[in-house]
């Protein structure tokens, strides 16, 4: 944004900031005998303020806070960071740097943790998926960041066609179209072979589709013997852990992760992996380029985020999260085995949200209410707890079962601890579905 004069109240209140800073400031530096660093000064002046001058805004704002047993859902805000995720993005809040030299280190370094030849950090899986097509537009047509999506199409640049399975066809769709393309639709190998043409751009595969079609191997096979780059969508397809590296080794020459959610990083960041000379042209479209991608800028706290959660997630194992879900899910276990009708089982999702799922089945007429009726009480109670969506459902989907009789509960995003309350809570609306649980007791609102 332009630079503005700001008005004379603005201009005094800024000057009563400063001097409150200042004297905050030098408070720090008199507790603190000897500070190396500019970002030290500044840590001990943030935590050198009292509690009332950083009041909780979620109490603030009189915003719900919630106890996530659902899974990685955008509405849910996806994951919470890992501590030391959190203190990477305050520490990166403390100092400006140049954005774009912050991107490309940050790709770099991801890459090579993540045995790419390249990284975008993106806003998104969403993103990276607009910017993985801008990036192949730019390559097959040889233009300008700025000549997308206006003159795509067109008879001066006018390769724009990517191909895509029919079944594979998702609401996602859209953030390719951004970059002016069409999508064809396949159904058969011979299908695919044949559209695949002088005007197309890039192939897209969702990853986590109910139905597989064409082999990922064959897509890939088919589509280099023409010359034409694969973009693979597995946004929420890790764990395993060894995805993030898996697809690219396959041969996709483009990936897409969302990296706020099992990855744990901010969740208004995400990673495009594959081919740098593809991942560098997506960098070209990204903020602060004036092109497709101005509107999908990640901030310097958001890479620095995602760099961090990548450095943690590499520290864990698969084995060890996983057990750690299902020491959680003992415990609510334990908790509602004894109540008449129930039955509990756990199942792990092929792809997408590869975690394991709790499943709480019952019988309704000896409970009093339907599985859709109990999650709707418990995610109006207090504490609000929300449950996987597949609860209830009458139809299998992205490899979770159909259970029109079952509580899908995960736990692999609680926080320590609120598997008691979890626990607690069912325990309480099956034994008497009419019931708001109180546990524990309503928090005040400061909210005006």
């Amino acid at each position: 944004m332009k630079s503005q004069k700001c008005p004379d109240s603005q201009s005094s209140y800024s000057r009563r900031r400063f001097l409150r800073a200042s004297q905050a400031t030098v408070a720090a530096l008199s507790a603190v005998p000897m500070l190396s660093t500019a970002t030290e000064v500044l840590a001990a002046t943030v935590s050198s303020g009292s509690a009332h001058e950083h009041p909780d805004y979620y109490d603030k704002l009189g915003v719900t806070k919630l106890i996530n047993a659902a899974g990685t859902y955008t509405e849910l805000t996806s994951a919470v960071m890992p501590p030391p995720v959190r203190a990477a993005v305050t520490q990166a809040a403390l100092h400006p740097v140049h954005l774009e030299e912050l991107q490309q280190k940050a790709g770099a370094y991801i890459a090579e943790k993540l045995k790419a030849e390249g990284c975008c950090i993106s806003c998104g899986a969403s993103s990276a998926i607009t910017l993985a097509t801008a990036a192949s537009v730019m390559a097959a047509n040889n233009c300008h960041p700025l000549d997308i999506p206006s003159l795509i199409g067109t008879p001066e640049f006018p390769k724009n066609e990517v191909v895509v399975q029919k079944i594979h066809r998702y609401e996602y769709d859209v953030a390719m179209q951004l970059c002016g393309i069409k999508i064809v639709d396949v159904v058969t190998l011979d299908d695919y072979e044949q559209a695949l043409g002088l005007n197309t751009v890039m192939t897209n595969y969702f990853n986590a589709a109910d139905a597989v079609g064409i082999s990922r191997e064959d897509w890939i096979a088919v589509a280099h013997n023409k010359g034409v780059p694969c973009h693979l969508d597995a946004a929420a397809d890790m764990p395993p852990i060894s995805n993030l590296w898996k697809y690219t080794g396959m041969g996709f020459d483009m990936v897409s992760f969302s990296g706020g959610k099992d990855i744990r990083g901010p969740q208004n960041a995400g990673l495009l992996l594959g081919k740098k000379e593809y991942t560098d042209l997506a960098q070209r479209n990204l903020c602060p380029a004036d092109s497709v991608g101005r509107g999908m800028k990640v901030a310097k706290e958001q890479i620095v985020g995602m760099v961090a959660a990548v450095d943690w997630l590499l520290t864990q194992t698969d084995e060890g999260m996983e057990k750690e879900s299902r020491e959680r899910m003992a415990v609510i276990i334990g908790m509602v085995k004894d109540i008449p009708s129930v039955q509990t089982s756990i199942m792990v999702p092929e792809l997408a949200n590869h975690v394991p799922h709790l499943m709480i089945n019952f019988d309704p007429d000896v409970i009093g209410a339907s599985a859709r009726e109990l999650q709707v009480r418990l995610a109006t109670a207090i504490p609000c707890i929300e449950l996987n969506p597949h609860t209830g459902s009458t139809s299998p989907s992205q490899g979770v079962p159909a259970g029109p009789n079952a509580l899908v509960v995960t736990t692999f995003l609680l926080n320590p601890g609120e598997e008691f309350i979890v626990g607690r809570q069912i325990r309480k609306v099956l034994k008497d579905p009419k019931s708001v649980g109180t546990y524990p007791p309503p928090r005040s609102s400061t909210a005006t």
